[in-house]
C-alpha cells in the first residue's frame, strides 16, 4: 500500500503498480471520514491506516457501488459499528441487488463489479448539496446512475470516485485508455458520464482525487483535455 497525503487527504493506494485502487481518509480535525473502502482483501491496511491517525471513524461515504469501491465496507463496519455509512440513494439500489435502470434514465446496461455479498446497508441516503462534515455531495453519474462526488469545503479539493481516472492518462469515465481500460469497461453510460465531467469542471476544483491513479492538483487543464478526450473518441 501507498499513502499519499494532500492537505487533510490522505490517499491510501492498494497495488499501485499493477492495478491501483485508492480510497481516501479525510482528516476532520477530532474525527476521520473514510471515502470507499477498496476491495475484502485490503481491510486490515485500511484498519491499520484509521488505528495509527488515533481518531475515530465517524463517517463512511461510498462513492459508487463496486466491489472496488466497497469491498472491505463490512470488515471496516464490524470494527467501527458506530460509523454512519452513507451513499447515494440511487446506488443504494444497486447495493441491494436491483441492477434496472429507473424511468427518464438512459436504458444502458449497468456494468461494473455490483456486489451481490455486502452485508452491511447504508445508514443514510444522499442526494445533491448533503453535508457530511466539510464534504458537499455532488451528483456525478455515468460510471454509474447513483456516482456522487465529495468536494471538500475548506479546499475545493475533489474526491470524484471513477468519474474520472487518471491512471494510464486522464480520462472521463467511459473514454477507453489502453494503458488502464478497466473504468471505460465498467462505464454505465458514456453521455452521462461527459456531462457529469463538465460539471466537475465548472466546480473549479484545486485538487482532482480519483478511483484510480495519482492525484493532479490544479486538474482543471487536465480535465479540460480529458472533456475534449472524450468528445473526440465516443461522439464523432
Amino acid at each position: 500500500m501507498r499513502m499519499t497525503k494532500k492537505g487533510p487527504i490522505y490517499q491510501l493506494t492498494f497495488l499501485p503498480k499493477l492495478l491501483p485502487i485508492n480510497c481516501y481518509i479525510i482528516d476532520e480535525e477530532t474525527e476521520l471520514t473514510l471515502v470507499d473502502a477498496a476491495l475484502s482483501l485490503n481491510a486490515k491496511q485500511i484498519l491499520l491506516s484509521i488505528r495509527v491517525m488515533q481518531k475515530p471513524l465517524t463517517q463512511i461515504i461510498i462513492t459508487h457501488a463496486h466491489m472496488d469501491h466497497l469491498g472491505a465496507l463490512d470488515a471496516i463496519k464490524h470494527e467501527w459499528p458506530d460509523a454512519v455509512v452513507s451513499m447515494s440513494s440511487r446506488d443504494a439500489r444497486l447495493l441491494k441487488g436491483d441492477i434496472h435502470t429507473l424511468p427518464g434514465e438512459p436504458d444502458s446496461p449497468i456494468k461494473g463489479g455490483v456486489p451481490t455479498n455486502i452485508n452491511t446497508q447504508p445508514d443514510r441516503l444522499l442526494e445533491e448539496g448533503a453535508r457530511i462534515g466539510s464534504l458537499e455531495v455532488v451528483n456525478t453519474p455515468g460510471h454509474t446512475p447513483g456516482s456522487i462526488s465529495l468536494l471538500d469545503t475548506r479546499n475545493r479539493f475533489l474526491i470524484v470516485g471513477d468519474a474520472l481516472q487518471t491512471q494510464g492518462g486522464i480520462a472521463v469515465s467511459g473514454t477507453f485508455k489502453a494503458l488502464f481500460p478497466f473504468p471505460a469497461f465498467a462505464t454505465w453510460n458514456k453521455k452521462t458520464a461527459l456531462e457529469s465531467a463538465k460539471k466537475i469542471k465548472n466546480l473549479h476544483p484545486q485538487l482532482l482525487a480519483v478511483g484510480h491513479g495519482k492525484m493532479i492538483a490544479n486538474p482543471l487543464k487536465a480535465i479540460e483535455l480529458a472533456i475534449l478526450d472524450s468528445e473526440k473518441k465516443n461522439w464523432q
